[in-house]
């Protein structure tokens, strides 16, 4: 991988903020966070069943829907079964769904260099064939990490114009 850029003339200045990984990282920070979101790809929607699948505790449980509810990668919906109080299902929203690849990115790695008893496998259901994580550019190609070149505009940090207490994204 090559740094190319601002991000090949910083040294040892740490990006911080500027960081999209680490930006990501504040909210899937925990195993039990990747647990809930492995659980919401599985189809899991309501408390109890992200609580028996991941062997969480409740307060554990609880913490993880609702920072991934605030950070917009599940929404919640009240349900009400005849007889029992008022609770809530989850479900993944359009940017939790685009998370899709890193999550199964870590399965296909633990399944090549950490397999368990019985590997769990990824088909595509139109086809039946596998389905792997890769790099690809634009055009399609299969891109090896030496081939990848990582570029990002703006000095991250060093006499940056741009604060970022301020910033709210890119622009339209």
């Amino acid at each position: 991988m090559k740094l190319a850029g601002s991000l090949a003339r910083r040294d040892n200045q740490p990006v911080g903020d500027y960081c999209p990984i680490e930006r990501a990282l504040r909210v899937i920070n925990t195993r039990s966070a990747v647990l809930v979101l492995r659980e919401a790809f599985y189809g899991a929607t309501r408390f109890e069943e992200f609580t028996a699948r991941t062997a969480l505790t409740d307060a554990t449980t609880s913490a993880r829907l609702r920072d991934l509810v605030r950070a917009g990668i599940l929404d919640k919906h009240p349900y009400q079964d005849p007889g029992q109080r008022r609770r809530h299902e989850y479900a993944l929203t359009a940017p939790g769904a685009e998370l899709m690849p890193a999550i199964f990115a870590l399965l296909q790695w633990a399944n090549r260099h950490d397999p368990p008893p019985y590997p769990p496998a990824l088909h595509h259901d139109g086809c039946g064939e596998a389905v792997t994580i890769a790099a690809r550019c634009a055009a399609g190609h299969h891109v090896e990490t030496d081939d990848i070149a990582v570029t990002a505009p703006g000095p991250f940090g060093l006499d940056d114009p741009i604060s970022l207490q301020t910033w709210d994204g890119p622009s339209a």
